[in-house]
């Protein structure tokens, strides 16, 4: 069966019809992720790879703009991609950086990180016998990146005696931090369709304002320990 790709989609609660302002929240709220790309822009300098994700990080606001004005199949794709590329290139980097990682080897756990990130659902769904994605209102897909931050950071808290020891630690204790912020985000974008009850306008527009903060985050902290430890 074939995809219509200008089929109407009502995915959050703050929806009521298909006009293009008819989720005024969720859509102006993207302007955070614009704020939040200059700054990290400003934040990166000259690190070539804390600018690129800068850059993604705008992109992330536009594409979420056009799913929560239009609301079509084609421009939840909008949405959703460049998402997934800033979350797994964010991890290649961290793997790079943080954990000093060689490119095969990054780039391998990559791929095993994104197989993953595809197969948790399917996997969760078969395991329970529900659709576990409507259970959670699709925020189960972002459950392994929440992992990935405490993989990513519980080395570096633990750390070891050496002279990139304060520096590591420090960026743990920051992912550590971020990801406390993203968890607080996915219940926000998870409460969203239960919260209609009482709130009509619902809670996703919070997981736009908490997730420009995370975006920022780690580009922040991927930045400040270039600049202490470089490549």
């Amino acid at each position: 069966m074939s995809t219509d790709w200008f089929e109407p989609i009502r995915a959050y609660c703050e929806r009521t019809g298909a006009g293009f302002w008819d989720e005024p929240l969720n859509a102006a709220t993207n302007a955070a992720f614009l704020a939040a790309a200059l700054a990290a822009a400003w934040r990166a300098g000259r690190d070539p790879a804390a600018l690129a994700l800068a850059v993604l990080v705008g992109i992330v606001g536009i594409g979420s703009f056009l799913f929560h004005t239009l609301a079509v199949h084609w421009s939840m794709l909008a949405d959703v991609i460049p998402i997934a590329v800033f979350i797994h290139g964010y991890f290649f980097l961290a793997l790079r950086r943080f954990l000093g990682l060689g490119p095969l080897a990054a780039g391998g756990a990559t791929l095993g990180f994104l197989a993953f990130s595809f197969g948790l659902v399917p996997a969760l769904d078969a395991l329970t016998g529900r659709d576990v994605e409507a259970l959670t209102n699709g925020s189960i897909a972002y459950l392994p990146a929440l992992l990935a931050l405490g993989g990513v950071a519980a080395p570096l808290v633990a750390g070891q005696t050496c002279h990139r020891a304060a520096a590591r630690r420090e960026a743990g204790l920051a992912l550590l931090g971020i990801a406390a912020l993203f968890g607080l985000s996915l219940a926000a974008r998870t409460l969203d369709r239960a919260a209609c009850w009482t709130i009509p306008f619902g809670t996703h527009w919070l997981w736009h304002l908490f997730n420009a903060g995370v975006l920022y985050g780690l580009i922040a902290t991927a930045a400040r320990y270039r600049r202490r430890v470089p490549d």
